[in-house]
């Protein structure tokens, strides 16, 4: 008697079904990992194959008579089987057409097809990324970062974990300081509002004016005969920048109410950005409240013997016993670094959530500072400290060069979604794709589009990778882009519409015969859930990237050979629309796992 297949879940069906074949036909007890299904090879018949070199030593008999008798088995007992084939020791297992329109039932019925809940026992990820300084605006590195640390909270989620995204703001340091004295001595009074500029913009450029001075300064010792090391820290600039930074640790007052009135034009001015490019964060941190709690664990460690303090009054991690050096934690003037600041952060993130798993999204200059403070925190209690996860990223580079913000050279992330918003634009009015559409719908649409380019030409790329970003390239309604999967979107949605009342697929649709690339289709649905647990298990967002192409490949192909809304046959087209909806739905759902929007109309 066949087995019945209410199971919607094909591969565990035929799994099971498998392991029983094996158990009546052997007397073998087939593990989990024996029983692996993969996807037949496009030169052969069949859907799924199933390996059965794991149960010939029981079976006493060749591969290929292996093959046979579980495969006669399968279909005589599974539903899901209608025929088989055998390649030497693979068997390739055809799917009836009944079980996959069960299948393509069960996607249409769930919303969030591939994507798992979390409950009140699932662990909590904390994602921490763009990590941003205030003496200067987001540029396409922290665009990266920030998209990158944004997908993975969604995928992470789509994975059934709870998530707090945190960022932590570089709010002190010298840095800061090196805009505050520029603003000082150059600023002449200038706020955002009588310059018109957005206030990270507008402290930006103070930086780049205070090294621009301060190069002036070592240029000039250099001619009077000073060595260049020794005119770096001679300059009269950098050392009333140091004078500012002490006097910050120290509380005056006159630095501490300059440094809070332009770090809050800085932070309007990110909230602009973060708003833009479709960012948030559930907490944020700030060094200037964390470096101090750092300061006190580094002291607490310290009384442990866990630390070392030098001769000058510095402290330091001897680190020699796990194959590294020795690090600075505090120095001989009792000012912290960013190893110190990094374990007060902890410290008080541990206390605001009971965080399982922490995910630092930082470029890959830092692997070596991560490396450190995973050690440190572990010897400090932390019991995730030893598991931390540095999800390590490569560098944007542009097609002239590396990017310097100290000159001034960088990409500005405003500057970059406003130009790839108006290419959309551009590129869409010369296409024709805006015919019929008020300006307001153009200019909405372009913005979906625009962003949509930028954040796809960006996550597709492996993280670990270097990448070259072109604004030219990204933006093309044909290939590997965001816009081609917009555009398939929006041109099911057109279909849809159309159609006006599709219903659900009813018993009678399970009589209709599929053609193999109907099949395809559906198999390539099917595989979403597991395109979103590799991209958690990976911390991948280039997987789902590449999973929607390659699900919106495989609809096109089926677009360009079978007809939907002219189908005569009223069940065929009834099928045919409801893969069209759940392809749409699932591009959707993938989609905003990168953070990309995708527009009903194009």
């Amino acid at each position: 008697m066949k087995q019945s297949s209410t199971q919607v879940n094909i591969e565990a069906l035929i799994s099971k079904a498998a392991a029983d074949a094996v158990k009546a036909l052997y007397g073998m007890d087939a593990t989990e990992k024996m029983l692996q299904l993969q996807k037949t090879r496009s030169e052969f018949e069949g859907n799924l194959t199933l390996v059965v070199f794991p149960f010939v030593k029981a079976a006493k008999k060749s591969p290929e008579q292996t093959a046979q008798e579980i495969g006669e088995y399968l279909v005589a007992n599974c539903a899901a089987v209608e025929k088989f084939n055998v390649v030497k020791g693979f068997l390739n297992l055809c799917v009836g057409d009944g079980a996959w329109l069960q299948l393509l039932d069960a996607i249409d019925k769930d919303e969030r097809f591939g994507m798992k809940q979390a409950t009140d026992e699932s662990p909590l990820v904390m994602i921490e990324y763009s990590s941003p300084n205030t003496n200067k605006p987001l540029h396409l590195g922290h665009v990266r970062n920030n998209l990158l640390g944004w997908s993975l909270a969604q995928i992470m989620e789509a994975n059934g974990n709870k998530v707090v995204k945190t960022n932590i703001v570089n709010d002190r340091g010298i840095h800061i300081c090196k805009s505050m004295l520029a603003w000082l001595k150059y600023g002449n009074g200038e706020t955002p509002e009588t310059s018109g500029k957005k206030g990270d913009h507008l402290i930006g450029d103070y930086y780049v004016a205070f090294d621009k001075h301060y190069r002036e300064e070592v240029k000039e010792l250099v001619a009077q005969g000073m060595d260049e090391e020794k005119a770096k820290q001679e300059a009269p600039l950098i050392k009333e920048a140091h004078e500012m930074l002490v006097k910050w640790e120290q509380n005056d007052p006159e630095v501490r109410a300059l440094w809070e009135k332009m770090n809050n034009w800085v932070y309007a001015g990110f909230d602009e950005t973060y708003k833009k490019l479709g960012v948030s964060f559930d907490k944020i941190y700030y060094e200037s409240q964390t470096y101090l709690k750092g300061k006190a664990k580094v002291e607490e460690g310290l009384a442990k013997g866990l630390f070392v303090r030098h001769d000058d009054n510095s402290v330091w991690a001897d680190l020699t016993n796990e194959g590294l050096d020795q690090k600075l934690l505090l120095r001989s003037d009792g000012t912290s670094v960013y190893m110190t600041q990094d374990i007060g952060t902890a410290e008080m993130r541990f206390k605001d959530y009971p965080i399982d798993k922490m995910i630092y999204v930082v470029g890959n200059e830092q692997n070596y500072h991560f490396q450190v403070l995973s050690i440190l925190l572990d010897r400090l209690g932390f019991k995730w400290g030893k598991e931390l996860t540095h999800f390590s990223y490569g560098m944007v580079e542009l097609p002239n060069g590396k990017m310097k913000s100290r000159e001034g050279t960088v990409v500005d992330a405003d500057d970059l979604m406003a130009l790839m918003v108006e290419n959309a634009y551009k590129t869409s009015m010369e296409l024709g794709k805006f015919d019929d559409m008020t300006e307001e719908e153009r200019r909405e649409i372009a913005r979906v589009v625009g962003m949509g380019a930028l954040k796809y030409f960006i996550l597709k790329v492996d993280a670990r990778k270097n990448m070259l970003f072109n604004p030219e390239e990204s933006i093309d309604f044909n290939g590997n882009t965001g816009p081609f999967i917009q555009y398939t979107y929006a041109r099911i949605r057109s279909i849809l519409r159309k159609a006006a009342g599709v219903s659900s697929i009813t018993c009678s649709s399970s009589s209709t015969s599929l053609a193999e690339k109907e099949v395809e289709l559906i198999q390539k649905m099917n595989e979403f859930g597991a395109a979103v647990e590799q991209a958690g298990k990976d911390y991948s967002p280039s997987g789902i990237a590449n999973y929607c192409y390659e699900l919106t490949k495989v609809f096109n192909q089926f677009y360009h050979d079978y007809s939907i809304l002219n189908e005569p046959d009223e069940q065929k087209k009834t099928v045919r629309l409801i893969l069209a909806k759940n392809v749409a739905k699932i591009i959707k759902n993938g989609m905003s796992l990168l953070g990309i929007e995708v527009p009903e109309r194009m």
